[in-house]
């Protein structure tokens, strides 16, 4: 993606007073709320430098926001309210719809679709930024999920490794296998918050049966005759007590159960290899197992979205977008910030080839982006998962079975559909 000024109008509603827009340098100012710790602060801080070296016209400040990705919403929605926003804000895919019913959301749509590098882009990414057929917010970052094993609980239990196109029943049986009180050891994993965490692992298995978290209607769910069978699948593992059920939020209780020797399989993304490897587990990845024999599994993009603080600043922060998306810029960010390539051009670049065959289980990941889906950017979508997080604690607790459970997320979920937004 040739960095240049960003073509076409940017949003028809007035942004606030300019008067902010130009530095004692001369250079046009654009305010990046990144919501990254750690390496990631360390990879966006670098290629934000880079950037400001390049050129004279635009300075992106990427000082601003104060606060950590999962608490962006509530920081933008706060900032929203008071009328001093950044230019642009990390904000998870699942909560886009949420963010953009505000004014102040650049519309990228003629900036963005249509353009030579758009094609690129996995399906996903495009489908996780994307609002009423309009691109609401530019793709940040990438991830997918498969299934990280132990190779040498497998080897003790005598059980044979994962293969792609195993089923969930082989899942099932292969999680019981492992499972052993004395030593305790267990199959798998599943986090037990009722928070999205729990929830966006259901949705491959929903996907697989021909369900959708919408109905084509949108006036309520779309998985009622599949929903019991995969909170089925659930509750089989609950009963077998394969399961660890991770009580906290974050899911870093199972991880160290699986880091430490004492699981056998858990549903995770590309950014927990490196504490894998570091905890020397003697590992492999495989997609998830499959109800109908074709791949499918879900991926988690994330959005830089764009607020307008005038069309100056609208159009530099859209510049800086459409250079940090590029495949030369996009693999120092997957390779430095731990995701996964945003498009098929980044994943060609031989720095992501040789990082890829250096890291045991990378390219699982990034093949199953190929069949990977998102969740629908809707705003009704965090009342619909929290009633799926509901439903799928009460099975793995065993205080309902999957048709009471079930029965009671569609309700709370179709009232959600109903209400006018």
């Amino acid at each position: 993606m040739a960095a240049g000024a960003a073509g076409g109008a940017l949003l028809s509603a007035c942004g606030p007073s300019a008067a902010r827009s130009v530095g004692a340098d001369g250079r046009i100012i654009v305010e990046l709320w990144h919501g990254q710790a750690d390496t990631g602060r360390k990879a966006i801080q670098t290629l934000v430098d880079d950037f400001n070296r390049r050129q004279s016209r635009i300075r992106v400040d990427a000082g601003g926001g104060g606060v950590v990705a999962d608490a962006m919403l509530q920081k933008v929605t706060a900032a929203l309210a008071a009328g001093s926003y950044p230019d642009i804000a990390y904000v998870f895919g699942a909560d886009l719809a949420r963010v953009a019913r505000s004014p102040r959301v650049v519309d990228l749509t003629g900036t963005l679709r249509g353009t030579a590098y758009w094609p690129q882009f996995w399906g996903s990414v495009r489908d996780a930024v994307e609002l009423n057929g309009q691109v609401r917010a530019a793709p940040a970052v990438l991830d997918s999920l498969c299934y990280v094993y132990n190779r040498k609980l497998f080897r003790q239990a005598g059980v044979p490794y994962p293969k792609a196109g195993w089923t969930w029943d082989d899942f099932v049986r292969t999680a019981r296998l492992l499972t052993d009180p004395r030593r305790g050891t267990f199959g798998t994993s599943w986090p037990g918050t009722g928070d999205e965490d729990t929830v966006w692992r259901l949705w491959p298995l929903v996907w697989d049966l021909g369900g959708e978290v919408i109905a084509p209607d949108g006036h309520s769910i779309g998985f009622k005759d599949v929903g019991e069978r995969a909170l089925g699948t659930l509750a089989r593992l609950a009963a077998d007590k394969s399961v660890y059920v991770d009580p906290k939020p974050g899911s870093e209780q199972m991880h160290q159960v699986f880091i430490g020797g004492r699981m056998g399989m858990m549903a995770t993304g590309p950014w927990e290899l490196p504490d894998i490897v570091d905890g020397k587990v003697d590992y492999d990845v495989v997609p998830p197992p499959t109800y109908s024999g074709r791949p499918c599994t879900i991926a988690g993009p994330d959005t830089w979205t764009v607020f307008d603080n005038g069309p100056e600043r609208s159009r530099a922060a859209v510049e800086f977008l459409r250079w940090l998306g590029d495949p030369a810029q996009d693999v120092r960010w997957a390779l430095g910030g731990g995701s996964l390539p945003l498009s098929r051009a980044t994943a060609a670049r031989p720095e992501w080839r040789r990082h890829s065959a250096r890291t045991t289980g990378l390219p699982v990941f990034t093949a199953a982006l190929n069949t990977a889906r998102v969740r629908p950017v809707h705003p009704a979508y965090p009342q619909i998962s929290q009633a799926v997080g509901e439903a799928v604690v009460a099975v793995l607790l065993g205080r309902s079975s999957p048709a009471e459970a079930l029965r009671t997320c569609a309700e709370e979920a179709d009232a959600a559909l109903l209400i006018p937004r």
